[in-house]
């Protein structure tokens, strides 16, 4: 622990001179009350890119559970249209969040969000997984590849949210904390993670999104680097070819070094805000969802078809 913290002061010395101010400005707050404020800094602030990789890989943990898979699969939304899927799944997390989780914008998202889940029958212990890999996932990856490690006043933060959001969706007995929420996917996979071709369909289809908004000389490698990143729990389940070594050391390692770069960085001035392909000229609620859906999500009798947000 003591070695822990001399690296951490090093590195803070070394870092650009404003790079820790928003973890400052966390420490100062509380995480019970100023949950809203926190997840901001870290996930907007300080750690925009890694929140989405993270979450992307919460994704692809989603396809390794049979069950969700095949039911995701029969939709054909990610095989057809896949990347308004991609937006809208992430747009529709941004307006739970962006003005705070009990804000009436939230309400609104979550109740959307709502209306589309009732269209299927989904068991809550699906839903509560799903939501740890929407917590598990970020974390893991900042804590991997993160320019600085999360700070107990963010986990906290993050745990507040993630929990509000899943009541707000009607789930029951949530956990309260990071350590539940990691307790409760490892648990979940552990006996329910398996092989199936619909997990493997699913994966290649969100890497072929992925590979489509990507940087054009990063296209050809996004499929490759993608598994790389993978465990070997995960990549068993998603029915993908394992990777070489030095091409698996090779990610990492650069990773790694892009976070010891960040740290010379100054903090980003401006929150970050995701760049919708499926809508150039921004978005509103009413186009967020399956689009055989949409006429009847915007039919406001339907508003509370599906019960949860009140």
């Amino acid at each position: 622990m003591g070695v822990l913290r001399l690296r951490q002061r090093i590195a803070q010395r070394l870092a650009h001179p404003q790079r820790y101010d928003n973890l400052r400005r966390i420490r100062l707050l509380d995480p019970d009350v100023d949950h809203d404020e926190i997840l901001a800094l870290t996930s907007r602030h300080d750690f925009p890119w890694d929140f989405v990789q993270g979450t992307g890989i919460a994704f692809l943990r989603d396809y390794g559970i049979p069950s969700i898979s095949r039911l995701l699969h029969e939709t054909g939304e990610f095989e057809h249209d896949g990347i308004k899927r991609y937006d809208d799944t992430v747009l529709i997390g941004e307006e739970s969040t962006i003005e705070g989780i009990d804000s009436p914008r939230s309400h609104a998202a979550v109740r959307r969000l709502n209306r589309i889940h009732g269209h299927y029958d989904i068991p809550d212990d699906e839903f509560a997984y799903v939501l740890a890999t929407t917590i598990v996932g970020p974390v893991r990856w900042i804590s991997e590849f993160g320019w600085r490690q999360l700070d107990p006043h963010e986990l906290v933060a993050i745990a507040r949210v993630t929990t509000r959001f899943g009541e707000l969706m009607g789930i029951k007995g949530l956990p309260s904390t990071y350590a539940g929420y990691l307790e409760l996917l490892v648990d979940y996979e552990t006996e329910h993670f398996a092989p199936d071709p619909a997990n493997t369909a699913l994966a290649e289809a969100t890497i072929s999104i992925a590979r489509a908004v990507a940087p054009l000389p990063l296209r050809p490698f996004v499929r490759r680097i993608t598994i790389a990143l993978m465990d070997e729990q995960l990549r068993h389940a998603l029915g993908l070819p394992a990777q070489p070594a030095w091409l698996v050391r090779g990610v990492r390692r650069g990773l790694r070094l892009r976070a010891l770069a960040l740290r010379f960085a100054p903090p980003r001035t401006t929150p970050y805000r995701h760049r919708a392909t499926t809508y150039p000229g921004g978005h509103v609620l009413t186009q967020l969802g399956p689009l055989s859906m949409l006429e009847e999500l915007n039919d406001q009798s339907g508003r509370r078809a599906s019960g949860g947000v009140a």
